[in-house]
């Protein structure tokens, strides 16, 4: 049988919502065990380490809103707006290659200059109310 566009946009949508609604163990169940993620931090390969990638972002996930997916036959692409505990309106993209029914590689692609400006600054501001006692 033919793998549709729909079949690939509804793969893709599987697992955005699964994961941005802090459901992390379903939206691995959407991944080849051999899958890679190629990310800012870096290269990810295999479920079990894209595991804690995704948890570590999914805890700090304050709203998630997936804005548009895109897909055809072989591919698809999701784009994402985010608020984390120190961030609001943090934009992210996904391109993925599904083989077999499953997601196969991941890119994903964030500035993380602003994340990181929050972090700072969320650090910042604990180690003044902890200077202040």
């Amino acid at each position: 049988m033919a793998v549709t566009a729909t079949d690939t946009k509804r793969i893709a949508e599987g697992y955005a919502k699964a994961w941005t609604s802090g459901d992390v163990e379903t939206a691995l169940g959407f991944l080849k065990e051999d899958v890679v993620c190629d990310a800012p931090p870096g290269r990810i390969e295999g479920v079990a380490a894209y595991r804690p990638f995704t948890q570590k972002f999914v805890d700090v996930l304050t709203r998630a809103t997936v804005t548009k997916v895109l897909a055809d036959e072989e591919s698809a692409a999701i784009v994402y707006s985010f608020d984390t505990q120190w961030i609001k309106d943090f934009r992210c993209a996904e391109y993925m290659t599904i083989e077999d029914g499953k997601i196969k590689h991941i890119t994903t692609i964030f500035d993380r200059l602003p994340a990181a400006e929050a972090a700072k600054a969320a650090e910042a501001a604990q180690a003044a109310k902890n200077a202040q006692g």
